[in-house]
């Protein structure tokens, strides 16, 4: 199996390493991985790649929005666990981490019109999409920018729908009350928010680096 990739620096136990390699990636997703360390792009862990793709086919969903392309690790594993006829509309502000990403799609043989990848900042792009016209939204962007994606997240998603945040660990330092970086503290307002707010049904799970998962109130 292939090692983890993972944003978190604090050390971590055995299980943890376990479950992040309990899947094994094949070389479409290795080469977009490769890709990113090129770019110095961070994808998402194997674990949270792994999750994504199960959470894209228990959802059913059709429709996804993603905040932050990168190579097209997380891009791949959405579309995987999706129909043939579910479509990710993906938003970046890195052309040429979306051009890898779009390769990354052609190596793994999806049709191309099943990736919209939209170059451009996530608060310009997103509030021109459609209300309540999404059945997973997926934040892995500039995680400073995160509750006015939730904000974004909660209109855009239909009854029902996923929110899934990346992240929401952040290195760990999420749940430590003395850490008060700009990030840390971003991270932490979203999911007190997602907590409090009454919208969502909310879980966190110690995934990758932490990935926040809340279904939208019907």
């Amino acid at each position: 199996m292939p090692s983890p990739t993972s944003r978190t620096t604090a050390k971590q136990p055995a299980s943890w390493a376990f479950t992040e390699q309990f899947v094994a990636e094949d070389d479409v997703l290795q080469r977009a991985r490769e890709r990113a360390a090129d770019l110095g792009v961070e994808p998402v862990s194997t674990g949270v790649a792994a999750t994504l793709t199960v959470l894209a086919a228990a959802t059913r969903a059709r429709t996804v929005v993603e905040v932050g392309t990168g190579t097209g690790v997380s891009t791949l594993c959405l579309l995987r666990g999706m129909g043939e006829d579910g479509v990710v509309t993906t938003i970046d502000s890195d052309a040429e981490a979306q051009r890898a990403a779009r390769e990354a799609v052609a190596d793994d043989g999806i049709r191309t019109n099943r990736a919209r990848l939209i170059n451009g900042r996530a608060l310009e792009v997103l509030p021109r999409l459609t209300d309540a016209a999404y059945d997973l939204v997926l934040l892995d962007g500039d995680e400073r920018e995160y509750s006015a994606y939730l904000e974004q997240a909660l209109r855009l998603l239909r009854p029902g729908g996923l929110l899934v945040v990346d992240d929401a660990l952040w290195k760990g330092k999420v749940a430590d009350p003395a850490a008060r970086e700009a990030s840390t503290v971003a991270l932490r307002e979203v999911g007190r928010t997602v907590l409090e707010d009454g919208n969502w049904y909310p879980t966190l799970l110690p995934t990758g680096d932490g990935l926040l998962l809340a279904v939208k109130h019907g």
